[in-house]
């Protein structure tokens, strides 16, 4: 079976990933995209749905693994009795055809096996297996073919190749994968060594433009390592995590296909990036954004595929078990047929930050947005599904709203300042103040003191967290405070912050889904840069140092935690949550440098004279 989540390491190379266990078994591979199917699914079933172990004979050898400085090159170390081998995982950058795992003999000598049994199509389809004239292992399978090649000995048992071997100290044995198509020639010999020193140079050259200067600096750059290896270098898209149907409630139905891109990750992962030192990752993402969303704004989604897909039917794979019971196991996701409000906020939020950090727009940008604020127009006023995609029925969701003003609030800003003489900001100006008045009437809950999840609810949602970070309120104003002590005192478990509570007072599920969840990590987040900015950094501190150690030894970590059990859920490594950790931390040390102090003293004694640099703009409230 499958190990904890994690208990799993990441390896790429910027087309897609693997997941590498503590115990030396690669059980997730999909080829050669991310959104492929995966040929390696032991994962989410058993043995026979596809694995990869490379480790020690003898049943008692201890592992130790650490990622190379600022590297996706991931070194297993395994000893045992007899003697100390290292195996090193890693996937050639920006390849996408092979994936490498070499055994060196550090000390004594260590009997070791290798168990490959390849599954194509999510374990469901066992290749023919055979060899070429250069004695390579060819496995093919309608579309797919990989191609093995080692100097090991190999030998087929079952529907699995096996090799057994003895690595002495100083001495070496390699593994290649290969993917190619079936139809074509096999993919071309690679030279193990030279290509591990070229991709281990590749990720360090990259990581070492990181920013620096927190307490967290190790954390901050393998968040980024980690945000760099999800992104699909050909488009730019970024998926939210390399997996599906990860469970969010341990056995539950709460399976998600991940893989794809969410436009409402888009102005977090662009400051995220931005504000770490990588402008040219921000850049392909902020275009990968006009690309995927243009066309005629009715037909805009929520997410899209790594190039821009628009068809991503979701279905229910029935011949895997799932992750520790946990069915049905999904692929693709059928989200994207909702309407989601709060995106075009997002969306203009995405493109109005990458401008005021010196990321010029473009014409087409303009044309694309301007299409969409007139389908706004009409279109804020309808119920709509929410931010975390529930499959209860539409609803007015109040951050929905808030994200509907956020639109036109940033496009006002925007034209402002490009004095775009034909923008109808008189128009605009009229809608954002009507929304922000909906918004302050219907969805305060006075009795509460609290802003709810949607109009006329009782129910409290930890996204209203974001209503001082996107400049709707100033975070000091009273309806903020009390909406974080609110949270604080019905949202919060063992100092995880929930997304909302799934069941009501009636006990029916409130978002048409059975079962619980885990606490959803960036919403901790949130609530710590709530805290930030209120001035209680001493207990923003203690939220990261929590968040942190909740990371695997690696530094990686999943959508949700399971305060419970204390065990990562969810899929993983989850983008959202690696990009919430970096602007968290960025947040944090603004916060605590002697500037941003000196700012704050100063700010307190000036009256704010004109409405687009209120206290309540982005320039100050969100998390720069």
């Amino acid at each position: 079976m499958a190990g904890r989540i994690e208990d799993y390491a990441l390896i790429g190379d910027g087309r897609t990933a693997a997941l590498v266990g503590r115990d030396g078994s690669i059980d997730w591979l999909c080829w050669p995209r991310f959104d492929a199917s995966a040929l390696f699914a032991r994962l989410l079933g058993t043995e026979d749905h596809g694995f990869w172990k490379l480790a020690p004979v003898a049943e008692n050898a201890e592992q130790s693994w650490r990622y190379r400085t600022g590297s996706l090159v991931l070194d297993t170390y395994h000893t045992t009795h007899a003697g100390e081998v290292r195996v090193t995982d890693y996937m050639p950058a920006a390849d996408g055809s092979h994936l490498i795992r070499l055994v060196e003999g550090r000390k004594g000598r260590v009997a070791m096996r290798m168990d490959l049994a390849v599954r194509f199509d999510y374990g469901s389809s066992t290749p023919w297996v055979s060899r070429n004239e250069l004695g390579d292992l060819r496995a093919i399978s309608g579309p797919h073919k990989v191609v093995l090649r080692t100097h090991a000995p190999l030998r087929g048992s079952g529907n699995t190749t096996v090799s057994e071997f003895t690595v002495h100290e100083g001495e070496s044995v390699w593994f290649v994968l290969s993917y190619g198509a079936s139809h074509c020639e096999d993919p071309p010999p690679i030279e193990p060594r030279k290509v591990l020193a070229e991709t281990n140079r590749f990720w360090r050259e990259w990581s070492d433009r990181c920013a620096t200067g927190t307490p967290w600096d190790a954390m901050l750059k393998r968040s980024a390592l980690t945000l760099k290896a999800l992104i699909y270098r050909p488009t730019g898209g970024i998926v939210a995590a390399p997996t599906t149907s990860l469970p969010e409630d341990l056995g539950g139905v709460r399976n998600w296909d991940y893989r794809f891109c969410w436009l409402r990750d888009s102005t977090f992962t662009l400051m995220a990036l931005m504000d770490s030192g990588f402008i040219e990752e921000a850049r392909a993402w902020r275009d990968w954004l006009l690309r995927a969303v243009a066309g005629s704004p009715e037909q805009a989604h929520i997410l899209y595929g790594i190039a821009g897909e628009r068809l991503l039917p979701e279905i229910e794979l029935d011949w895997l078990p799932g992750y520790e019971g946990s069915r049905p196991v999904r692929v693709g996701n059928a989200a994207i047929e909702q309407f989601q409000l709060d995106v075009y906020g997002e969306l203009f939020d995405a493109l109005y930050q990458a401008r005021q950090r010196g990321m010029l727009g473009d014409k087409d940008g303009w044309r694309v947005g301007r299409a969409i604020l007139g389908h706004l127009e009409t279109a804020w006023r309808e119920p709509d599904e929410g931010i975390w995609e529930v499959r209860g029925g539409p609803r007015h969701f109040v951050h929905s709203k808030v994200m509907a003003w956020v639109a036109f609030d940033r496009a006002i800003r925007s034209h402002t300042e490009e004095e775009s003489p034909n923008a109808p900001l008189a128009l605009w100006r009229r809608l954002r103040d009507e929304i922000h008045a909906e918004v302050c009437e219907k969805g305060f809950d006075k009795q509460l003191n609290s802003f709810v999840q949607s109009y006329g609810s009782k129910a409290l949602d930890a996204s209203v967290l974001l209503i001082a970070h996107v400049g709707f309120l100033p975070q000091d104003d009273p309806r903020v405070v009390g909406t974080v002590a609110a949270v604080e005192k019905h949202l919060v478990r063992d100092g995880f912050v929930l997304r909302y509570e799934t069941v009501d007072a009636q006990g029916g599920n409130v978002d048409g889904l059975p079962g619980n969840e885990g606490a959803f990590l960036p919403c901790t987040f949130w609530y710590a840069d709530n805290l930030i900015g209120l001035g209680r950094r001493d207990e923003a501190r203690a939220i990261i140092e929590r968040l942190i150690g909740i990371c695997n030894d690696l530094g990686l970590v999943s959508e949700e935690y399971d305060v419970k059990r204390k065990r990562l859920v969810g899929n993983y490594p989850q983008a959202f949550t690696h990009v919430a950790l970096v602007n968290t931390i960025l947040n944090y040390s603004r916060a605590e440098s002697p500037e941003a102090k000196r700012g704050a003293a100063e700010a307190d004694d000036v009256e704010d004279e004109d409405e687009e640099t209120s206290s309540a703009s982005p320039a100050t409230a969100l998390p720069l």
